[in-house]
Order: structure tokens, then sequence, then C-alpha cells
């Protein structure tokens, strides 16, 4: 019996004697089992490969070229960047900081995109956050001096060691300031194709922008840093709806108001003064040099601007040579911002070179509405100041001529202006005292 009994605890799982086998068998299964464990750390072990793969799949997936175009309002960015020379590239290789850290980052706060995809982008992308040096270091020297093509000298080192990012000058280099510019909105979208990236880009969107030098070392020799503010990195983003307001900077109203013709208004001192450095006029109290030779190897100031004559007589010159002086002097060398543009008129037209004939009537129409004369245009000569005097009587002294009145017609027309067909920077003209006395005459 007491043996039937013992087999009954056994069978029971009653019995604690560690001396049975039985007993131990049941201690292990009533226990933690080791190979349960065992299982549990490898399915654990697993999923965290899992997620791990899956998560840097998915980060080195997001980060490719060919994902960034699967948005539609990506398609003017991915476009200018496929033609570029910087195609062989990741965008995250110049968007993102170098850094494991920053990647995590920015794909964390990138989610926010996703959102704005589904409920709708705005009409245009404007970026908000400048490159870094960094990433530009990752691929480029600071120690470089020569451009690559060979007429621009920079010292790249001295500009890097002085806090100025690299942006300043090469915000275009791969999309061609396509916001700035204000083609790649949603109406464009459809528009930005392999074969239409020529048509829509060129060197004058991609290369450092002369006006973007001229603008920043004038205010350098005021005593400013604008690369300080990011706003001046930046194109302005009419989203956030504010003025970003630059004293120093060429007022694109003024601009606007030169090319419709309005030139008796002051125009700012600093900016006469930019323009007489620039042409070497002015030496004295400049902190950084605007002489062309400062930074260009090939080009140099004409020789017959250091003629002492040369501002009675430049006009003579403009109306031999007018295409010359445009080589240089023309409102998209001069600004810094570009004006908008309407993506297809850009499409549609064909670039034609532009000639210039010995035409005094275009020198002055021209002398109307490009920036650079319009700097000096804008104001009244000498002789005119005492204007009760001047119109009255002086005026007869110095346009007794044919020839003598040709140089009243830089600025005046001999009838009233048709501000449909030619604008005028006074609203005086000959007709209006003299009603008919030169007829047949004008610029």
């Amino acid at each position: 019996m007491a043996f039937w009994k013992k087999k009954q605890d056994i069978d029971q799982g009653q019995v604690t004697d560690g001396n049975h086998p039985e007993s131990a068998g049941r201690n292990v299964r009533k226990g933690k089992n080791p190979m349960k464990r065992w299982r549990l750390l490898v399915v654990a072990l697993t999923t965290f490969i899992a997620i791990l793969g899956f998560t840097y799949g998915a980060i080195s997936y997001t980060s490719t070229p060919s994902f960034c175009s699967t948005c539609h309002e990506m398609a003017p960015e991915h476009v200018t960047y496929q033609a570029s020379a910087h195609n062989q590239i990741k965008c995250t290789q110049c968007h993102i900081k170098p850094g494991a850290k920053n990647l995590v980052i920015h794909k964390v706060e990138s989610l926010k995109e996703v959102y704005y995809h589904v409920v709708g982008a705005p009409d245009s992308i404007v970026p908000t956050v400048t490159v870094s040096n960094k990433n530009c270091e990752q691929c480029h020297s600071r120690n470089r001096l020569i451009t690559a093509n060979g007429d621009l000298k920079v010292n790249h080192k001295g500009h890097i060691q002085e806090g100025i990012p690299c942006i300043t000058c090469h915000r275009g280099v791969v999309h061609a300031k396509v916001a700035e510019r204000g083609i790649n909105d949603s109406s464009s979208y459809a528009a930005w194709t392999k074969d239409n990236a020529k048509k829509l880009m060129g060197e004058k969107y991609e290369n450092p922008n002369m006006g973007t030098c001229i603008d920043c070392h004038e205010q350098v020799n005021l005593g400013k840093k604008p690369w300080k503010d990011k706003d001046y990195l930046l194109p302005k983003n009419n989203h956030e709806k504010k003025l970003v307001e630059n004293e120093n900077s060429v007022d694109l109203q003024e601009t606007a108001e030169a090319q419709a013709g309005i030139l008796e208004r002051e125009l700012p001192d600093n900016k006469q003064k930019t323009i007489l450095q620039a042409v070497s006029q002015q030496k004295t109290n400049v902190k950084l040099s605007m002489q062309c030779f400062t930074c260009h190897q090939s080009i140099k100031t004409p020789k017959n601007h250091d003629v002492n004559t040369w501002i009675e007589r430049h006009g003579d010159f403009a109306v031999k040579d007018l295409g010359t002086c445009f080589n240089c002097h023309k409102d998209s060398l001069w600004i810094k911002d570009l004006e908008k543009q309407d993506i297809r008129k850009l499409l549609t037209d064909t670039e034609k070179k532009v000639t210039y004939k010995q035409d005094l009537l275009m020198v002055s129409t021209e002398s109307r509405s490009n920036y650079f004369c319009s700097i000096c245009h804008a104001h009244s000569p000498a002789n005119h100041k005492e204007r009760y005097t001047w119109l009255t009587d002086r005026h007869r002294l110095h346009s007794t001529t044919p020839e003598e009145r040709k140089k009243c017609f830089v600025c005046h027309d001999n009838g009233k202006p048709d501000p449909k067909t030619r604008t005028a920077p006074s609203d005086v003209y000959c007709d209006f005292c003299h009603n008919g006395e030169f007829k047949g005459e004008h610029a």
C-alpha cells in the first residue's frame, strides 16, 4: 500500500523528493524553463533586428532623390537637381548636417512634410533652412582661390573664416533659384521635365550673381555683416507674409519705379557711392575694394573709363556700342534679388541675342529703364537746380541747335510721351511750351 500511495503521489506531482527522477521532471515543468527563456530571447532579438533593419531601410529609401521626386510638389527641385552638377550625390548630403543624430532628428521633423503632402502643400516650396558649410566641405576644399571658370579669384578660406556661409554666393548651384524666381508654384509642376530643364535653368541662375557680391561688399563697407541674418541668405517666403526690410539692399519697388520711368526720386546716397566705387571713380574710405580687378582676372575696367572727360562723353560711346556697355551695366548683374518670372514665357520664348543699333533714341530709352543708368540720370543736372530761371531763360542758351537739343531728349520728349509705348523720367516735354517749334526732332 505504501508503494502504491507513493506512486500515486508522484503521478499527482506531490512528491518533493529530489532523488526521484520523475520528481525532477515535475519540478522543471512547474518552475522556469531555460529553453523557454532562450526562445523568448531569440524572438525579442529577431524582432529588434527586424525593426532596426526596417528603420535603416526606411531612412535609406527616404534619403534617395527618387523618393523625393514621388511628391509632385518637388518636381521643380528634382528636375533642377538632375540637371545640375550635383546629381551624383544624395539630397541628404546637402540638406542634413553630417552625423547620425542629425539624420534621425531630421527624419522625425520631416514627418510634418507627410502631413502637408496629404492636406495640401503650400503653393510653392520655399527653403527655410540654409545649407551648412559642413555639408559643402564634405566634398569641397576651403583653400580654394581660383574658381572653376578661371576668371574669378575668390579667397574662399578667408570668407569661411569670417563666418560667411557658402550659400551666400552659391544658393543657385543646384536648384537655379527657382523659388526666388517664382517658377516653382503648383501651376508649373507639369512643365518640369528633363526636356524643359535647359530652358528653365542656366549659368546666370546657377552661378554666383555679381549683384550679391556688390550688395554684400557694400554692407561690409558700411560696417555690417548681412550674412548673420538668415533671411538674407534665403529667398523671401511669401507664405509667412512678412516684409524683410534692408535699407542697404536694392529695393525692388524702386527698381520697378525706375523701369517705369519714375526717375525723379532721390536714390540712397550709399548706392551712388557703390556705383562710383565699382567703376573705380572713388577709392577712399573703402574697406572692401569694389574695382573689377579685385575679383576678376580677365575683366578689367575699360581704358576709356579713365579719361577725364568720360562722364561727359560716355553717352557718345553708348550710341556707338551700347551692347558692349551692357556686358557689365545691366540690372541683372547689379541687383541681388532676381525678378519674378513667368514659366510659360520662359518655355515659349526663344532666347535671341539683342543687337543694338547706333541710335540715340535706343540709348535714351535704355537710360530711362536700366537701373545702373538711372542711378545717375535720376538726378537733375546742376544747371537745372534754379528751376524757375532754367525754365524761363537759361535752357534756351543750351538748346539753340538740334545737336544740343538731342542731349535734352535723353530725359525729355519733344511731344507728350505715350506711357503705352515709351516711358519718360519727367513729365516736362517741349511741345507743352514750344508747340511744334522742334517738329520732327527727337533723341
